[in-house]
């Protein structure tokens, strides 16, 4: 960024002390910079406030965990006898040379800092590593920022707190971020000797989170591959009620029916005879609700959230959804920070709503009409300071230029599905009526019903039905046909006129696609059986962050662990192969849940950082001791990546694999930009 040139002021004396601010990343520090008093002079590594502030910045993590080779050269071959590599004086590398060279620089000068960082886990740990690496010893204040509104700003700057207050939240950090690398170094090591000693000349890559991924994906083409058919039947009747109306009501089979465990005939002879006793039968309606029901609209998206429903409807990966929103947030200006895992917007936002609309209007026409009819008196439980975490939902910027931004098509749709999900929190509830009726005809009991719109509200602005889907690996229950019985009422005489059964079959679960397995690593608990487990599972929202979960799925297809077929995701020879020849352990999620808790331990200072990484060392000597008794694991050679040198892959942060040994693609963003 090049210096803004202040007239009519007095240069900073550049041996003054002063007050720094190390931001997690610039969009941060420019919203740090326009809260402090002016005038503000900006340096490319640097903003230079009124008084004595500075403001630096990040960009993501500027330090990575150092190569086994930083300990002891002999690590650069890989083999057997070196394992577990377990470092006691933990080494860290410089990813961003400038940026910290420029943090080292102003920090001679500093007689305060302030951490910046995000406030949540890794955004302590991003700050402190830097402080922690340049030998910074002095006062250290910490400011909390997850709203960039000047106003959110100011607020948060009168309420700084002692930095060493956190000092639990980076430990957690680093337990995490130490626990991964001796995990993800030491089994990739050791399971692509095992696959070398049998012939596979690839990299056998295992990791805490991308390798019980992989077990799911393999677990699932098993259940497909066993999945046998079952025929069942459902029976439905034409029955005209009431003053004359027809309606299409189902068969509601009793108990002693010959039921499987979810409620589906299966013998068709019960169906025939019921068929048999009541066609041409008179009977009543011997119930009736009417329920005015409404639908809220759906909160703003979260990445996870728009990952799924940009895979659902245009096909797109996750990585690929990742890409869009990181373009129109760093080179457009059009999206707020992507990488969040928050479906709520500060109270504040809510009064630059106007510039929004105007911005969507502007560039997105074909949401001008919409962005018109928005009524801004409306207030949706979107806007919630209490809900929002380190970063607020993915919004549309009120920063949109004159004309139109030149975006792709990828791009472009993204946009508008995050444009459509603001709208609509100004937009009314759905409203519906929905009608249940029941009716008796020769002793059997049939249900019908129907539903009528009463106001669109939010629905208004969906093109499509795509949150109607059924869930991943649910197969989509018998629906009772919609019609309108508005006036049939209980007491009306029921007639049945035609009986119909459907041959139905079972299907198996669906292979899982780029939406669903998002959805898995959000939900991943309900993979898993012991109730301890899913229970800390859900509550720290699966496996994987929204910063990671994209890059995790696409090492898998780097790996050739997974392919595509059209627009599923299944997993190769290779990638079975080798799940086979794990560890159970190492194929499902629990090893996350139980460090998850280990680190909410230590963050509330009931279990140390060194306790925590002896009980994972512990763990890999036996993994290791497990792995070296197998002598060698067949992997098919004909299923391999394309093969990569070993020495020369690039480093991968939060993905548990070896950070050695996960290349990452040229268009690859870092966590924080």
């Amino acid at each position: 960024m090049p210096p803004a040139a202040v007239f009519g002021e007095p240069r900073r004396d550049p041996l003054a002390p002063m007050r720094l601010f190390i931001a997690e990343k610039p969009s941060l520090a420019r919203a740090i910079a326009d809260a402090l008093p002016a005038p503000q002079k900006r340096a490319r590594l640097h903003i230079e406030c009124g008084g004595s502030d500075v403001v630096a910045w990040c960009a993501g993590h500027i330090l990575k965990t150092a190569p086994p080779e930083a300990y002891a050269g002999q690590y650069k071959t890989w083999r057997l006898e070196h394992l577990p590599i377990t470092p006691r004086d933990w080494k860290l590398e410089v990813s961003s040379p400038d940026l910290l060279q420029s943090i080292a620089r102003l920090l001679k000068r500093a007689e305060r800092v302030v951490h910046a960082g995000d406030p949540d886990r890794e955004g302590q740990l991003l700050v402190d590593e830097v402080l922690h690496f340049l030998g910074y010893e002095g006062p250290v204040d910490r400011l909390l920022i997850s709203d960039l509104r000047p106003e959110a700003v100011r607020r948060q700057l009168r309420a700084l707190e002692p930095n060493g207050k956190y000092r639990p939240l980076y430990q957690s950090a680093l337990a995490r971020q130490r626990a991964d690398w001796l995990y993800g170094l030491n089994m990739t090591r050791l399971y692509t000797l095992l696959g070398r000693a049998a012939g596979y000349e690839g990299v056998l890559s295992v990791g805490r989170v991308q390798t019980p991924l992989l077990g799911l994906i393999v677990a699932r083409d098993r259940e497909i591959a066993e999945f046998r058919p079952a025929a069942y039947y459902v029976l439905t009747a034409e029955i005209r009620a009431g003053g004359g109306e027809t309606l299409r009501a189902v068969w509601a089979p009793g108990p002693s029916a010959d039921l499987d465990p979810d409620g589906r005939l299966l013998a068709r002879a019960v169906a025939e005879d019921v068929r048999r006793r009541v066609l041409g039968q008179e009977g009543r309606v011997t119930a009736r609700s009417e329920d005015k029901k409404s639908e809220a609209p759906p909160l703003p998206y979260a990445l996870a959230g728009l990952q799924m429903d940009a895979g659902r409807r245009l096909g797109l990966s996750a990585q690929g959804v990742l890409d869009a929103c990181q373009s129109l947030y760093e080179t457009h200006r059009l999206l707020t920070y992507p990488r969040s895992d928050c479906a709520y917007l500060p109270e504040g936002h809510h009064a630059q709503a106007k510039d929004v609309l105007a911005a969507i209007a502007r560039q997105a026409p074909a949401l001008a009409a919409a962005a018109r009819k928005a009524d801004l008196t409306l207030r949706s439980k979107a806007w919630n300071d209490k809900k929002v975490t380190a970063h607020h939902a993915i919004s549309p910027t009120p920063s949109a230029a004159a004309a139109p931004a030149p975006l792709n098509d990828r791009e472009r749709a993204v946009y508008d599905l995050v444009c459509r999900r603001y709208l609509a929190q100004f937009y009314a509830p759905h409203e519906f009526l929905e009608t249940q009726v029941e009716l008796e005809l020769a002793g059997e009991r049939f249900t019908a019903t129907g539903r009528q719109v009463l106001s669109a509200g939010w629905k208004a602005l969906s093109d499509d039905a795509a949150g109607d889907e059924p869930g991943d690996g649910e197969e989509a229950a018998p629906k009772e046909t919609a019609v309108r019985i508005s006036s049939v009422q209980v007491g009306d005489r029921a007639s049945a006129l035609d009986l119909t059964i459907a041959d139905k079959r079972t299907q198996p679960p669906k292979p899982f696609a780029d939406a669903s397995l998002i959805a898995a690593m959000c939900g991943v608990g309900k993979f898993v059986r012991n109730p301890q487990v899913k229970k800390i599972l859900t509550e720290a929202d699966g496996i994987g962050t929204p910063a990671t979960r994209a890059a995790i799925i696409e090492t898998l297809f780097e790996r050739g662990y997974v392919e595509r077929v059209k627009r599923t995701i299944v997993s190769t020879e290779t990638g079975r192969a080798l799940v086979r020849s794990l560890p159970e352990v190492a194929t499902t999620p629990d090893m996350t849940a139980m460090w998850e808790a280990a680190m909410r331990a230590i963050t509330e200072r009931t279990q140390t950082l060194d306790a925590f990484l002896g009980r994972v060392g512990a763990q890999l000597e036996q993994l290791v001791a497990e792995g070296r008794a197998l002598g060698r694991i067949a992997v098919p050679a004909a299923c391999a990546p394309a093969q990569q040198p070993i020495r020369r892959s690039a480093p991968r942060q939060g993905s548990g694999a070896d950070p050695r040994h996960s290349p990452i693609p040229k268009n690859r963003k870092p966590r924080k930009s």
